[in-house]
């Protein structure tokens, strides 16, 4: 009779168990009550933190950054990390963008929740298929114990989720790789909408990386010369040949902006270093800067645009420019950022035999730009790429 008793007992072992289970878990504090500390205790604990490593690692994140020395992890900051990226090097940069605290949070309540890591970070990471393909090649560089090219892809990894920070709340983006003299324009959700061929910043010349975003597409554009390239090519030149800057359409422009008469100029009396007027050459097919330019923010003098030497973009060595970026096709870049037909697709045949005076196409919304100088990264059919450091700046510090 007692052996019965305990077979039957035994029967609803598994019952008091759930019932068990069911009472502590109604115990627990809901996550969305929970302050970020506790939701970070709470993720620390067990394999928790050692799941969200394991996964991120995968990612081309360095870890080592984010191993937990107490009984509290920097949960926040892997998270933040995993999704928005830390910055790049990059030499000037308009604004840094605050990550979307709000989602992180949703994702800690998520993990909390039990919610696996993998579908919680679906939310968190970004969707760019770029960014898909390259963490299936940063994992197949890891297998075959690649950890140099691995690198590579980390850095580009990292790029990508910086964009996703930087690029928030806009509805395309244009990408240009300084060292594969191209660029690609997506949508809001990284995907692919138009690819060129650029040309970019000699050796001497580079072409700075920049964060920023664009202003304006400027049609039939002045071209402003810099002043380190007026006075080490074009004043040189102007005072040998005294048709230089007519045949040229280069005008001398003093500081009230009017135009001078270069034979009225005493040019015995004057030396490139203490040359006080500046140079402009008149709009037109000849001139350096072509038909077009989009002007982005920074204080580098640095656009893109249009170019009179446009057989140079069939050259696999496109590193020829003084910094700016000229682009392959300037009339579908400038519609695109303008998100609507801004220009015929004829504009750039067009005769233009007269000079015609700039024009001036303000942009409605915010366009982020990001010149970068990234080793690897997926063209549109997934497949990965390699390009060379053109500027010997060497290994990727990601």
């Amino acid at each position: 009779m007692q052996m019965l008793s305990g077979l039957g007992n035994a029967r609803y072992l598994p019952l008091l168990i759930l019932l068990s289970l069911a009472i502590l878990q109604s115990c627990r504090k809901d996550p969305k009550e929970m302050s970020n500390q506790e939701l970070a205790e709470e993720l620390s604990k067990n394999k928790s933190y050692e799941k969200l490593l394991e996964f991120t690692k995968n990612a081309g994140i360095d870890t080592n950054k984010f191993a937990s020395t107490g009984d509290t992890a920097p949960v926040f900051a892997l998270l933040e990390e995993t999704g928005f990226g830390h910055k790049p090097t990059i030499r000037y940069t308009e604004k840094v963008i605050k990550a979307d605290t709000s989602l992180i949070r949703e994702v800690a309540e998520q993990l909390v929740k039990g919610e696996s890591v993998e579908k919680a970070f679906q939310k968190l990471e970004p969707v760019f298929p770029v960014y898909h393909n390259l963490k299936i090649h940063y994992a197949r560089l890891l297998k075959e114990n690649k950890r140099d090219s691995a690198a590579y892809v980390a850095e580009a990894l990292n790029a990508y989720r910086w964009i996703h920070r930087q690029a928030k709340g806009a509805p395309r983006f244009v990408l240009v790789n300084i060292r594969g003299a191209y660029l690609t324009a997506m949508d809001s959700a990284g995907q692919h909408r138009l690819s060129m061929r650029t040309v970019v910043g000699k050796m001497d010349t580079p072409t700075p990386t920049i964060d920023t975003y664009a202003t304006s597409i400027v049609t039939h554009p002045y071209w402003n010369v810099p002043k380190s390239i007026a006075i080490k090519e074009i004043f040189p030149k102007a005072m040998k040949d005294a048709e230089y800057l007519s045949r040229n359409k280069i005008e001398i422009i003093n500081n009230k902006g009017e135009a001078l008469n270069p034979e009225d100029i005493d040019w015995k009396d004057l030396t490139a270093e203490k040359f006080p007027y500046r140079f402009r050459q008149e709009t037109g097919e000849d001139n350096s800067l072509g038909l077009l330019k989009v002007e982005i923010k920074n204080p580098l003098a640095i656009y893109l645009h249009d170019t009179n030497a446009r057989y140079l973009f069939a050259s696999d060595s496109r590193w020829r420019s003084h910094g700016c970026v000229r682009v392959q096709r300037p009339t579908d870049l400038a519609n695109y950022m303008a998100g609507t037909k801004l220009l015929d697709n004829d504009f750039m045949t067009e005769p233009d035999t007269v000079s015609v005076p700039p024009k001036w196409h303000k942009l409605q919304v915010r366009i982020p730009v990001f010149l970068l100088y990234l080793g690897a990264d997926c063209n549109e059919k997934g497949e990965l790429l390699y390009f060379p450091d053109v500027y010997k700046r060497g290994s990727p510090r990601v």
